[in-house]
């Protein structure tokens, strides 16, 4: 979806709205949508990318650079220039100065780019008063990121989750997308209430299609739970990471299937589940849409039910892509995201991606300290040996906890804090004289625990 912002007048004197306004607020948000991402290569919308940055480090600066161009690509857009710009003071009004926005805007149109692609996220009112004062469209990062969703959400649960983002990113937005707002309808004869100006009127279409949309994904919701449930007794492997880590590369020569794994972000959205083992049919593997910076909060919401995978996971395949200068970002990026979703205290299993495209020797002590004492393995998923070997490692991992009901009293508090620690607790209760749990954790965990426990009766 495109969302361009118009500022507009305030009027002094309101006229009545015809009839139909709703619909032709409708079909000019449609009419940009469709603008950017269809027609002939000649006839994609040209954009002037401008990133902010707020550290002095060119490397950095380039790598940032180089994912707003590749997320504005993956749009549908074409790139006209771009530059970088190092923000020291951030301008509340319009995030950069006057000056400053005048020059961007004469640069953008020297290129011949008929938008500006801020990397940043503006507030509506940033937006609006940017391009009051640059003359021309301006998207914001969170506008391209919901674009890029939009344009690979495949299924009808993926398109939901779009769709409502885009929704609770548009609502506080609606003044300002290309059409006069500030008009009146009367309320005699009309389902609208007196008064009632067309910037209200499409909050209340907004809400209302919000409503029904939420409603569907419930039903998306129970169906997943229904789905993981059916599965409990099968141990479940899931790969995360940053987005274009490698993970559905990985997944497809793990299970030799063929899913889309072009280097584009976010081409996958969907959690796609295959069989890991052919014996036995009791490990699967799942493959969840990536993670990056910054990812606004609503996307993050809605798709909260997608990434239900992860907390029920036996084991969760951290991807890191090292041929990236900022490798370690993002794994700060997609560790935060798991704390966000709560799925922490799952082992952890890091694979090195990507070692192949390195031209110089990747260091053990750097592999040793990212990992955190997790196990871990450097590999390329083009290496069949390697991914081989790593296939039968995790089999292993897995199948390797075991599971175990224990009584521990209040006293035992050195064992409780060894349980929420080291093990996955699948149930708890609290009794009078202490609590039951039922854990899961690999066998070497589950003997200390009762160890420690024998030592505590004698």
């Amino acid at each position: 979806m495109k969302f361009i912002s118009k500022p507009t007048l305030e009027h002094k004197e309101v006229p009545v709205a015809d009839d139909g306004q709703w619909e032709k607020i409708v079909q000019d948000w449609s009419d940009k949508h469709h603008n950017i991402h269809r027609g002939k290569n000649s006839d994609k919308t040209r954009c002037y990318v401008f990133s902010i940055n707020s550290v002095n480090d060119p490397l950095i600066q380039k790598a940032q650079l180089e994912e707003i161009v590749n997320l504005t690509e993956a749009q549908g857009a074409e790139i006209a220039g771009k530059e970088i710009y190092l923000l020291n003071k951030i301008n509340p009004k319009s995030l950069i100065g006057k000056g400053t926005a005048h020059h961007l805007a004469q640069r953008a149109r020297d290129c011949g780019a008929s938008m500006i692609v801020v990397d940043a996220e503006l507030s509506p009112s940033q937006l609006r008063n940017l391009e009051d004062i640059a003359g021309m469209s301006i998207c914001d990062r969170e506008a391209i990121i919901l674009n890029v969703f939009l344009k690979h959400a495949s299924t009808k649960q993926a398109r939901i989750q779009v769709e409502i983002a885009q929704l609770e990113y548009l609502r506080p937005r609606i003044r300002g997308i290309g059409i006069n707002m500030d008009q009146q309808a009367g309320g005699i004869g009309n389902s609208r209430g007196a008064g009632e100006t067309a910037s209200e009127l499409l909050a209340r279409k907004l809400d209302h299609r919000l409503l029904e949309l939420k409603k569907a994904q419930k039903k998306f919701t129970r169906v997943g739970d229904i789905s993981r449930s059916q599965r409990q007794a099968c141990k479940r492997i899931v790969l995360i990471g940053y987005t274009n880590a490698g993970k559905t590369s990985l997944m497809n020569a793990l299970t030799n299937e063929e899913l889309s794994a072009r280097q584009m972000p976010f081409e996958t959205l969907s959690t796609t589940s295959r069989c890991l083992s052919r014996h036995g049919e009791d490990v699967l593997v799942s493959d969840t849409v990536g993670f990056i910076r910054r990812l606004p909060a609503s996307l993050l919401e809605s798709f909260t039910s997608t990434l239900a995978e992860l907390k029920e996971a036996s084991l969760l395949v951290i991807v890191i892509d090292i041929s990236d200068y900022e490798y370690e970002a993002h794994l700060k990026t997609t560790l935060e995201m798991v704390e966000k979703l709560g799925a922490l205290k799952i082992p952890r299993f890091y694979v090195f991606n990507k070692i192949d495209r390195l031209n110089t020797e990747f260091k053990k002590a750097v592999a040793d300290e990212l990992s955190e004492a997790h196990p871990y393995v450097l590999l390329s998923s083009h290496d069949s040996e390697a991914v081989a070997d790593f296939k039968t490692t995790i089999l292993q991992e897995v199948r390797s906890e075991q599971t175990l009901e224990v009584f521990v009293p209040y006293s035992a508090s050195q064992v409780t804090t060894l349980i929420y620690s080291k093990c996955r607790i699948l149930e708890s209760s609290t009794q009078e004289q202490g609590m039951h749990f039922k854990i899961e954790a690999k066998a070497p965990i589950l003997k200390q625990i009762v160890e420690k426990l024998k030592e505590l009766r004698q």
